[in-house]
Protein backbone atom coordinates (compact mmCIF):
# COMPACT_ATOMS: atom_id res chain seq x y z
CA UNK A 1 0.00 0.00 0.00
CA UNK A 2 1.29 3.46 -0.90
CA UNK A 3 0.98 5.85 2.02
CA UNK A 4 0.12 9.53 1.89
CA UNK A 5 2.19 10.15 4.99
CA UNK A 6 0.33 8.47 7.80
CA UNK A 7 -0.33 5.21 9.56
CA UNK A 8 -2.03 2.28 7.90
CA UNK A 9 -5.64 2.63 6.83
CA UNK A 10 -8.13 1.83 9.57
CA UNK A 11 -11.79 0.98 9.29
CA UNK A 12 -14.21 3.79 8.59
CA UNK A 13 -15.40 5.79 11.57
CA UNK A 14 -18.94 5.97 12.91
CA UNK A 15 -21.74 7.32 10.75
CA UNK A 16 -23.77 10.38 11.67
CA UNK A 17 -26.68 8.07 12.49
CA UNK A 18 -24.55 6.32 15.12
CA UNK A 19 -23.59 9.68 16.61
CA UNK A 20 -27.23 10.78 16.68
CA UNK A 21 -28.29 7.58 18.41
CA UNK A 22 -25.49 7.94 20.97
CA UNK A 23 -26.55 11.54 21.74
CA UNK A 24 -30.28 10.72 21.75
CA UNK A 25 -31.15 13.15 18.93
CA UNK A 26 -32.31 12.95 15.35
CA UNK A 27 -29.86 12.68 12.45
CA UNK A 28 -30.85 16.17 11.12
CA UNK A 29 -30.12 17.66 14.55
CA UNK A 30 -26.71 15.95 14.70
CA UNK A 31 -26.04 17.24 11.17
CA UNK A 32 -26.78 20.81 12.30
CA UNK A 33 -24.17 20.54 15.05
CA UNK A 34 -21.56 19.09 12.70
CA UNK A 35 -22.15 21.90 10.22
CA UNK A 36 -22.01 24.66 12.84
CA UNK A 37 -25.68 25.67 12.61
CA UNK A 38 -26.89 27.99 15.37
CA UNK A 39 -30.47 26.72 15.66
CA UNK A 40 -29.63 24.00 18.21
CA UNK A 41 -30.26 24.19 21.95
CA UNK A 42 -27.05 24.48 24.05
CA UNK A 43 -27.73 21.26 25.97
CA UNK A 44 -28.42 19.37 22.73
CA UNK A 45 -25.25 20.79 21.17
CA UNK A 46 -23.27 19.65 24.21
CA UNK A 47 -24.59 16.09 23.99
CA UNK A 48 -23.87 15.83 20.28
CA UNK A 49 -20.39 17.36 20.64
CA UNK A 50 -19.52 14.91 23.42
CA UNK A 51 -20.75 12.03 21.26
CA UNK A 52 -18.63 13.29 18.34
CA UNK A 53 -15.56 13.36 20.56
CA UNK A 54 -16.30 10.03 22.18
CA UNK A 55 -16.87 8.21 18.91
CA UNK A 56 -14.15 9.99 16.92
CA UNK A 57 -16.51 11.14 14.17
CA UNK A 58 -15.13 13.39 11.41
CA UNK A 59 -17.00 14.76 8.42
CA UNK A 60 -16.11 13.16 5.11
CA UNK A 61 -14.30 15.34 2.56
CA UNK A 62 -16.08 16.91 -0.38
CA UNK A 63 -13.31 17.55 -2.87
CA UNK A 64 -14.24 18.68 -6.38
CA UNK A 65 -12.18 16.56 -8.76
CA UNK A 66 -12.90 18.96 -11.61
CA UNK A 67 -11.19 21.80 -9.71
CA UNK A 68 -8.02 20.48 -8.08
CA UNK A 69 -7.35 22.61 -4.99
CA UNK A 70 -4.16 24.67 -4.70
CA UNK A 71 -4.52 25.22 -1.00
CA UNK A 72 -2.52 23.67 1.84
CA UNK A 73 -2.95 23.90 5.60
CA UNK A 74 -0.20 24.67 8.10
CA UNK A 75 -1.15 23.63 11.63
CA UNK A 76 1.05 25.14 14.34
CA UNK A 77 1.12 24.94 18.12
CA UNK A 78 0.94 28.70 18.61
CA UNK A 79 1.13 31.88 16.57
CA UNK A 80 2.80 33.77 19.40
CA UNK A 81 6.29 32.25 19.45
CA UNK A 82 9.34 33.17 17.41
CA UNK A 83 9.62 29.45 16.58
CA UNK A 84 6.30 29.61 14.71
CA UNK A 85 7.43 32.82 13.02
CA UNK A 86 10.47 31.06 11.55
CA UNK A 87 8.33 28.14 10.38
CA UNK A 88 5.78 30.50 8.80
CA UNK A 89 8.55 32.34 6.97
CA UNK A 90 9.94 29.12 5.48
CA UNK A 91 6.53 27.81 4.43
CA UNK A 92 5.46 31.15 2.93
CA UNK A 93 8.52 31.43 0.71
CA UNK A 94 8.31 27.84 -0.53
CA UNK A 95 4.54 28.12 -1.09
CA UNK A 96 5.02 31.30 -3.13
CA UNK A 97 7.52 29.51 -5.36
CA UNK A 98 5.08 26.61 -5.79
CA UNK A 99 2.08 28.85 -6.54
CA UNK A 100 0.17 27.67 -3.46
CA UNK A 101 -1.98 29.45 -0.91
CA UNK A 102 -1.54 28.57 2.75
CA UNK A 103 -4.14 28.54 5.52
CA UNK A 104 -2.47 28.87 8.94
CA UNK A 105 -4.25 27.45 11.98
CA UNK A 106 -3.27 27.46 15.64
CA UNK A 107 -5.41 24.34 15.89
CA UNK A 108 -3.39 22.40 18.43
CA UNK A 109 -4.71 22.03 21.95
CA UNK A 110 -2.79 23.67 24.80
CA UNK A 111 -2.66 20.46 26.82
CA UNK A 112 0.57 18.53 27.31
CA UNK A 113 -0.27 16.64 24.12
CA UNK A 114 -0.21 19.02 21.17
CA UNK A 115 -3.13 17.48 19.29
CA UNK A 116 -5.55 19.08 16.81
CA UNK A 117 -8.72 20.28 18.50
CA UNK A 118 -12.11 18.76 17.84
CA UNK A 119 -13.55 20.05 14.59
CA UNK A 120 -10.31 20.90 12.83
CA UNK A 121 -10.54 17.96 10.42
CA UNK A 122 -14.11 19.01 9.62
CA UNK A 123 -12.87 22.45 8.57
CA UNK A 124 -10.16 20.84 6.47
CA UNK A 125 -12.78 19.01 4.41
CA UNK A 126 -14.83 22.18 3.89
CA UNK A 127 -11.79 24.09 2.58
CA UNK A 128 -10.81 21.24 0.30
CA UNK A 129 -7.12 21.57 1.15
CA UNK A 130 -4.76 19.53 -0.99
CA UNK A 131 -2.37 18.73 1.86
CA UNK A 132 -1.34 19.54 5.42
CA UNK A 133 1.84 20.49 7.28
CA UNK A 134 1.86 19.75 11.02
CA UNK A 135 4.39 21.57 13.20
CA UNK A 136 5.23 20.16 16.66
CA UNK A 137 2.08 18.05 16.67
CA UNK A 138 0.98 14.79 18.26
CA UNK A 139 -1.72 13.11 16.18
CA UNK A 140 -3.91 10.35 17.51
CA UNK A 141 -4.12 6.98 15.82
CA UNK A 142 -7.60 7.78 14.53
CA UNK A 143 -6.42 11.10 13.05
CA UNK A 144 -3.54 9.38 11.24
CA UNK A 145 -6.00 6.79 9.95
CA UNK A 146 -8.51 9.44 8.81
CA UNK A 147 -5.89 11.34 6.79
CA UNK A 148 -4.66 8.11 5.24
CA UNK A 149 -8.16 6.82 4.51
CA UNK A 150 -9.06 9.98 2.63
CA UNK A 151 -5.70 10.18 0.85
CA UNK A 152 -4.81 13.60 2.18
CA UNK A 153 -1.02 13.95 1.97
CA UNK A 154 0.71 15.49 4.94
CA UNK A 155 4.20 16.10 6.31
CA UNK A 156 5.18 16.56 9.94
CA UNK A 157 7.70 19.28 10.86
CA UNK A 158 9.69 18.27 13.95
CA UNK A 159 7.13 15.72 15.23
CA UNK A 160 6.90 15.45 18.99
CA UNK A 161 6.80 11.64 19.05
CA UNK A 162 8.18 9.02 16.70
CA UNK A 163 5.62 8.90 13.84
CA UNK A 164 4.12 5.60 12.68
CA UNK A 165 5.95 3.81 9.85
CA UNK A 166 5.51 5.54 6.51
CA UNK A 167 4.84 9.03 7.87
CA UNK A 168 6.95 11.69 6.15
CA UNK A 169 8.69 14.11 8.51
CA UNK A 170 11.38 16.79 8.52
CA UNK A 171 13.54 17.68 11.49
CA UNK A 172 16.99 18.70 12.64
CA UNK A 173 20.01 16.53 13.42
CA UNK A 174 19.23 16.57 17.13
CA UNK A 175 21.70 13.87 18.15
CA UNK A 176 24.56 15.67 16.44
CA UNK A 177 23.42 18.94 17.98
CA UNK A 178 23.66 17.38 21.45
CA UNK A 179 27.15 16.13 20.62
CA UNK A 180 28.25 19.56 19.35
CA UNK A 181 26.95 21.42 22.41
CA UNK A 182 28.63 19.04 24.83
CA UNK A 183 31.90 18.92 22.91
CA UNK A 184 32.05 22.70 23.04
CA UNK A 185 31.78 22.67 26.83
CA UNK A 186 34.32 19.85 27.09
CA UNK A 187 36.76 21.81 24.92
CA UNK A 188 36.58 24.68 27.42
CA UNK A 189 37.65 22.33 30.19
CA UNK A 190 34.29 21.51 31.78
CA UNK A 191 33.81 18.01 33.18
CA UNK A 192 30.79 18.62 35.41
CA UNK A 193 28.24 19.16 32.63
CA UNK A 194 24.50 18.83 33.19
CA UNK A 195 21.63 18.75 30.70
CA UNK A 196 18.13 20.19 31.10
CA UNK A 197 15.85 18.51 28.57
CA UNK A 198 12.20 18.52 27.57
CA UNK A 199 9.88 15.58 28.12
CA UNK A 200 11.72 12.27 28.25
CA UNK A 201 9.70 10.59 25.49
CA UNK A 202 9.88 13.35 22.90
CA UNK A 203 12.01 12.66 19.83
CA UNK A 204 14.17 15.76 20.04
CA UNK A 205 14.81 15.50 23.79
CA UNK A 206 15.85 11.87 23.71
CA UNK A 207 18.11 12.47 20.70
CA UNK A 208 19.80 15.55 22.22
CA UNK A 209 20.39 13.79 25.53
CA UNK A 210 21.77 10.77 23.66
CA UNK A 211 24.19 13.09 21.84
CA UNK A 212 25.22 14.64 25.16
CA UNK A 213 25.95 11.23 26.66
CA UNK A 214 27.84 10.12 23.55
CA UNK A 215 30.10 13.17 23.65
CA UNK A 216 30.88 12.59 27.33
CA UNK A 217 31.70 8.94 26.66
CA UNK A 218 33.99 9.83 23.76
CA UNK A 219 35.87 12.21 26.07
CA UNK A 220 36.19 9.55 28.76
CA UNK A 221 33.85 11.40 31.14
CA UNK A 222 31.40 9.17 32.99
CA UNK A 223 27.93 10.69 32.82
CA UNK A 224 26.24 11.34 36.15
CA UNK A 225 22.52 10.40 36.24
CA UNK A 226 21.76 13.26 38.65
CA UNK A 227 23.02 15.71 36.02
CA UNK A 228 20.24 14.73 33.56
CA UNK A 229 16.99 16.58 34.26
CA UNK A 230 13.82 16.20 32.18
CA UNK A 231 10.80 18.48 32.26
CA UNK A 232 9.05 20.38 29.49
CA UNK A 233 9.98 23.00 26.93
CA UNK A 234 8.96 25.73 29.31
CA UNK A 235 10.86 28.46 31.15
CA UNK A 236 9.23 27.77 34.53
CA UNK A 237 10.01 24.04 34.42
CA UNK A 238 13.60 24.72 33.33
CA UNK A 239 14.00 27.21 36.18
CA UNK A 240 12.89 24.54 38.65
CA UNK A 241 15.19 21.90 37.17
CA UNK A 242 18.17 24.29 37.38
CA UNK A 243 17.42 24.92 41.04
CA UNK A 244 17.55 21.16 41.60
CA UNK A 245 20.95 20.98 39.93
CA UNK A 246 22.28 23.85 42.03
CA UNK A 247 21.14 22.06 45.19
CA UNK A 248 23.27 18.99 44.44
CA UNK A 249 26.31 18.37 46.69
CA UNK A 250 28.48 18.92 43.62
CA UNK A 251 26.59 21.21 41.22
CA UNK A 252 27.62 21.41 37.55
CA UNK A 253 29.96 24.02 36.15
CA UNK A 254 28.12 24.01 32.81
CA UNK A 255 24.68 23.10 31.54
CA UNK A 256 23.38 22.17 28.10
CA UNK A 257 19.74 23.31 27.85
CA UNK A 258 17.65 21.69 25.12
CA UNK A 259 15.91 24.88 23.97
CA UNK A 260 16.60 28.61 24.00
CA UNK A 261 13.32 29.29 25.76
CA UNK A 262 14.29 26.89 28.54
CA UNK A 263 17.70 28.55 28.75
CA UNK A 264 15.99 31.80 29.75
CA UNK A 265 14.48 29.96 32.71
CA UNK A 266 17.93 28.63 33.60
CA UNK A 267 19.28 32.20 33.49
CA UNK A 268 16.57 33.22 35.97
CA UNK A 269 17.42 30.38 38.38
CA UNK A 270 21.09 31.33 38.31
CA UNK A 271 20.32 35.01 38.90
CA UNK A 272 18.20 34.05 41.92
CA UNK A 273 21.28 32.42 43.47
CA UNK A 274 23.54 35.35 42.63
CA UNK A 275 25.45 33.32 40.02
CA UNK A 276 26.79 34.90 36.85
CA UNK A 277 26.87 33.50 33.32
CA UNK A 278 29.51 32.45 32.27
CA UNK A 279 31.73 33.49 35.20
CA UNK A 280 30.15 30.97 37.60
CA UNK A 281 28.45 28.60 35.18
CA UNK A 282 28.39 28.21 31.38
CA UNK A 283 25.13 27.74 29.46
CA UNK A 284 24.49 26.40 25.95
CA UNK A 285 21.01 26.47 24.39
CA UNK A 286 19.38 24.90 21.34
CA UNK A 287 17.40 26.53 18.48
CA UNK A 288 19.07 29.92 17.85
CA UNK A 289 15.83 31.87 18.20
CA UNK A 290 15.98 35.69 18.36
CA UNK A 291 15.73 35.42 22.16
CA UNK A 292 19.19 33.85 22.26
CA UNK A 293 20.71 37.04 20.88
CA UNK A 294 18.69 39.29 23.19
CA UNK A 295 19.62 37.43 26.38
CA UNK A 296 22.23 38.95 28.70
CA UNK A 297 24.79 37.61 28.12
CA UNK A 298 24.01 36.53 24.57
CA UNK A 299 23.42 32.79 24.50
CA UNK A 300 25.75 30.29 22.90
CA UNK A 301 23.39 27.88 21.19
CA UNK A 302 22.97 25.14 18.61
CA UNK A 303 21.20 26.47 15.53
CA UNK A 304 18.57 24.33 13.92
CA UNK A 305 17.41 25.70 10.56
CA UNK A 306 13.70 26.15 11.28
CA UNK A 307 12.81 28.10 8.13
CA UNK A 308 14.73 25.64 5.97
CA UNK A 309 13.02 22.71 7.70
CA UNK A 310 9.60 24.23 6.98
CA UNK A 311 10.46 24.99 3.34
CA UNK A 312 11.77 21.44 2.84
CA UNK A 313 8.55 20.05 4.31
CA UNK A 314 6.45 22.16 1.94
CA UNK A 315 8.45 21.01 -1.08
CA UNK A 316 8.03 17.37 -0.03
CA UNK A 317 4.30 17.94 0.40
CA UNK A 318 4.03 19.38 -3.11
CA UNK A 319 5.70 16.27 -4.53
CA UNK A 320 3.27 14.07 -2.61
CA UNK A 321 0.32 16.14 -3.85
CA UNK A 322 1.58 15.45 -7.37
CA UNK A 323 1.53 11.73 -6.73
CA UNK A 324 5.22 11.19 -6.01
CA UNK A 325 6.49 9.13 -3.13
CA UNK A 326 9.55 10.49 -1.26
CA UNK A 327 12.59 8.22 -1.28
CA UNK A 328 12.72 8.25 2.52
CA UNK A 329 10.29 9.13 5.28
CA UNK A 330 12.69 11.13 7.50
CA UNK A 331 14.68 14.16 6.36
CA UNK A 332 17.17 15.71 8.79
CA UNK A 333 18.88 19.06 8.29
CA UNK A 334 22.24 19.75 9.87
CA UNK A 335 22.76 21.84 13.01
CA UNK A 336 25.72 24.02 13.97
CA UNK A 337 27.06 25.74 17.06
CA UNK A 338 26.71 29.52 17.33
CA UNK A 339 29.22 30.80 19.89
CA UNK A 340 28.31 33.89 21.87
CA UNK A 341 29.05 35.07 25.39
CA UNK A 342 27.44 32.49 27.69
CA UNK A 343 30.30 29.97 27.80
CA UNK A 344 33.82 30.17 29.26
CA UNK A 345 36.35 27.87 30.96
CA UNK A 346 35.29 26.73 34.43
CA UNK A 347 36.46 28.52 37.51
CA UNK A 348 38.84 26.64 39.78
CA UNK A 349 36.78 25.16 42.60
CA UNK A 350 37.87 25.68 46.19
Amino acid sequence: MVRTGSASVATAGPTLAVVAREAGVSVPTASKVVNGREDVAPETRRRVTEALDRLGYVRRPRFDAARPPRLVDLVVHSLESSWSGAVLHGVEEAAHDAGLDVVVSAALSRTRAARPRRGWLDKLTVRGSAGVLFNLAELTESQFAWLDQHRIPFVMIDPVLEPPPGVVSVGAANWQGGVTATEHLLSLGHRHIAVVAGRRRTMCSSARVAGYRSALASAGVVHRPEYIRYGGFDEAVARHRMRELLDLPEPPTAVFVCSDRMALGVYEALAERGLRVPHDISVVGFDDLPESRWAAPALTTVRQPLAEMAATALRLLVRMMDGERPEGTRTELSTRLVERASTAPPRTRT
